[in-house]
């Protein structure tokens, strides 16, 4: 079954190891090594995040690193860039409310 993205990173260990492997790519064991917690339970989180396509395996030798997947990060990137402008206009507005009342005060 699919993950949905909001799942996946709505949790802070997953996003935290979205963080880890943003920076170098990492197996279940390293992973496992930086919280405290079992690598069955980081191995669940990394099931997460596979099936949502946010992380990438590679199999090296025997092991498995994981990827962070750009790509699709920008995907969720450009879904959030049609609010961005809403948003932007939004608090503009909010500035000039703001400053109008604060030289009223004046």
């Amino acid at each position: 079954m699919k993950q949905d993205i909001f799942q996946a990173i709505a949790d802070p260990t997953r996003r935290a190891i979205l963080t880890l492997i943003a920076i170098q790519a990492l197996t279940p064991n390293a992973m496992a090594e930086k919280f405290d917690m079992s690598r069955q339970a980081v191995s669940k989180h990394i099931k997460v995040l596979h099936e949502c396509e946010l992380i990438k395996p590679e199999q090296s030798g025997r092991e498995i690193y994981y990827h962070f997947n750009a790509r699709k990060m920008q995907e969720f990137d450009n879904w959030l860039a049609q609010f961005r402008q809403s948003w932007e206009t939004q608090f503009n507005q909010l500035d000039k409310v703001l400053s109008t009342i604060k030289k009223q005060k004046k």
